[in-house]
Order: structure tokens, then C-alpha cells, then sequence
């Protein structure tokens, strides 16, 4: 029985973003394949609904701070795992690229997601994005394979670092049949934003739309800055005082997001750096009119026939009201978004692919 260790998440099973949707569905895929699966954890915040027994999760210590955090408990996975030594180690992020001489010492290949181009992002100042390009040299240097999870991505690492991989996105969940749609609402009656809080997803902008839009459309907004702060206060006062908005935080719930995706008249996709982003596939999945950022990573994702928009919140605002009011071009954009994520965002393609890149490490 082959064993795998991953390592740069938040633990299993958790809620909290792409790369633990991303174990959720790996790890248990994996034991059925006939694999022994360890995965490092933090400190358990949240649901432990849908855990698989099979799966083995292995707390750690580190700094619970926005900057400190994913490399401190990278650092103590990494050092639990080089102890125990598995055959392959799938590590997440390239903050824990300084890690990987550690795994390398004890003979552990290892598969490296490099996540989006994190140095590019907003939220982080100087000193952290010269830690993120700092951990991507590392990476560069240490990893045996590494994954982009986007076209676009691997163009980056070729041209920076002159280092290959494979490809391999995130997946969406199809709903099964038509869900209900979320007490208080109307199919096809309300935009919906479902995005983690930071500049580069163009949450300030979509809230300055949402303060032109007429005051009787229903808005629903789902996300947080995870830290408290401007963005979040902005939100709190915009569903208090703008009537028909809405601000739910964070959603944990599975069922409940993809209902809200599925019964949407628009959904609002303002990320503008990252990859294959893992809120917009599953958005396509269940079937969510589409308004997307206009950047080559959603473009990748979408196709030329998506709707777009500029980061403008006027502009915004005026594409927002015309697919709400256009019911033929809502459901056509539904349509084309179904269609590719069967096509292309699968999460069966997604972890056969993650399983076949690790026994090729073991080989």
C-alpha cells in the first residue's frame, strides 16, 4: 500500500478554500485506490462533517497569523513527515517550497501545487511577496513535479523559472437534480458574490456597483477577509442599509452554496489573479449566470463566449442589471458554463490525475 503524505492545507476535512476542497476530494479518492493517506492539519475550527475514517489527520503546531502561518505549519508538517517517510509527499503552495530539502534529505519525492502567482497579489506587502518568490525559487530548485492549475500559470513558471509540470484544475460538484432554492429568495432573482475578501477580486469595486444598482434587486454576498477589517465593516454596513442586500460570511455549507449558485441570475466573478479559480468552477458546475473579471485566467476557464466585464463599477453595475433582465442569455450563459466544466472541470479527472503524477514519483 503506497503512502502519501500532504502537506500546506488547512487539514482534512476542512471548508476553507480551494486547496481543502481540493483534499476533501483527494484524500478519499485516494483510499479507495489503495492508498495509506496522511493529512497535516491544523487545530480543528469548523465542521468535521463528511470525514473519512480511512483518512489519517496528523495536528501540527504553528503561528496562527496571516503572515506567519502557512510557513510555520509547513515547516512542523514537513519535519513529521520526513520523520515518518512516506513514499511521496503532495505539498500545496510554494511558501513551503523552503521545506522541501527537508523531505529531500529523507528520500521523499515530492508533487508540488504552486497555487496562483501569490508575489502578484495585493493583499501582500513587499516583504511577503518577496517570501512567496523566495519559496518559488526553492520550489523551482526542490520539487520533483510540480502541478499548475492553470494554463496560464505554467507559462509563468516557464518563463520565471524555467520549470515544467502538469496541468491539472480544480472540479466543480454538479448538482443531481434542481435544489431548493434558499429561504427568501426567487430562482433567477438575485446577484450573488461568493469570493474570499481582498482587493484582487475586485471587492471594492463590486461593492461601489452594488451602491449603484436600483435599491429593489436582491444581492447576496458570501465571503470575509477571514481577519476582520475595512472590506468586511463595508459589507456589514452595505446589508444594513441597502435594502435586499445580504451578507452571509462565510458558508460552510455544501448544499447551501450550491444552491445559491444554481438559482442565481448572476453570478459575479471579480478575481483577477490566481489560476483555475475553484469558486468559478463549481459556480459553472452547478449551472450560475456568469459575469466574469475579464483576465487570460478566467478567459482560460470561461471561453470567448463568457460575458465579461472591466474591474469599473459602473460597468459592472450595467452588465449586473442586463443579464438579471435578459432571461434567454441567463439561461444560455448557464448552458455554456455546464457544459464546459463536464467537459473539462471534473473532480473524477481531477483526482485520477493528482493519483497517476504521485505512482509516477514512486516509480
Amino acid at each position: 500500500m503506497p503512502k502519501v503524505a500532504i502537506i500546506g492545507t488547512r487539514g482534512y476535512p476542512s471548508f476553507y478554500g480551494g486547496f481543502e476542497t481540493a483534499v476533501r476530494k483527494l484524500a478519499p479518492y485516494l483510499a479507495d485506490q489503495g492508498w495509506d493517506v496522511t493529512v497535516y492539519s491544523r487545530a480543528r475550527r469548523g465542521p468535521n462533517s463528511g470525514a473519512d475514517r480511512r483518512v489519517r489527520s496528523v495536528i501540527t503546531r504553528g503561528i496562527e497569523t496571516k503572515s506567519l502561518s502557512t510557513l510555520s505549519y509547513g515547516f512542523t508538517s514537513a519535519v513529521h513527515a520526513a520523520r515518518e517517510k512516506p513514499d511521496v509527499a503532495l505539498v500545496m503552495n510554494v511558501a513551503n517550497g523552503f521545506w522541501l530539502p527537508i523531505l529531500k534529505a529523507r528520500g521523499v519525492p515530492a508533487l508540488v501545487n504552486v497555487d496562483g502567482i501569490e508575489w502578484d497579489r495585493e493583499k501582500w506587502g513587499k516583504v511577503a511577496k518577496g517570501v512567496f518568490k523566495s519559496g518559488a525559487r526553492f520550489t523551482a530548485k526542490w520539487a520533483d513535479q510540480l502541478v499548475f492549475d492553470a494554463h496560464e500559470i505554467g507559462r509563468r513558471w516557464a518563463h520565471e523559472f524555467d520549470r515544467d509540470g502538469v496541468f491539472i484544475p480544480y472540479g466543480g460538484d454538479a448538482p443531481s437534480s434542481r435544489l431548493p432554492v434558499v429561504t427568501g429568495l426567487e430562482r433567477r432573482g438575485y446577484i450573488l458574490v461568493v469570493a474570499r475578501f481582498v482587493p484582487e477580486n475586485s471587492i471594492p469595486q463590486f461593492f461601489d456597483a452594488v451602491e449603484l444598482l436600483p435599491s429593489d434587486l436582491r444581492v447576496i454576498i458570501v465571503g470575509s477577509s477571514g481577519y476582520g477589517g475595512e472590506l468586511d465593516e463595508r459589507a456589514e454596513k452595505l446589508s444594513q442599509t441597502r435594502p435586499g442586500v445580504e451578507w452571509l460570511g462565510h458558508v460552510s455549507d455544501d448544499q447551501k452554496l450550491l444552491s445559491l449558485w444554481q438559482n442565481a441570475g448572476v453570478y459575479f466573478h471579480g478575481h483577477s489573479v490566481g489560476g483555475t479559480n475553484p469558486a468559478l468552477v463549481q459556480a459553472m458546475a452547478a449551472g450560475a449566470p456568469t459575469l466574469a473579471r475579464d483576465t487570460p485566467y478566467n478567459r482560460e476557464v470561461l471561453g470567448d463566449e463568457a460575458t465579461y466585464t472591466s474591474p469599473n463599477a459602473a460597468e459592472i453595475a450595467s452588465k449586473l442589471v442586463k443579464l438579471l433582465n435578459d432571461p434567454d442569455e441567463m439561461e444560455a450563459n448557464s448552458m455554456r458554463g455546464q457544459r464546459r466544466a463536464e467537459a473539462i472541470y471534473t473532480w473524477e479527472r481531477v483526482c485520477s490525475s493528482y493519483e497517476r503524477s504521485l505512482r509516477e514519483l514512486i516509480a
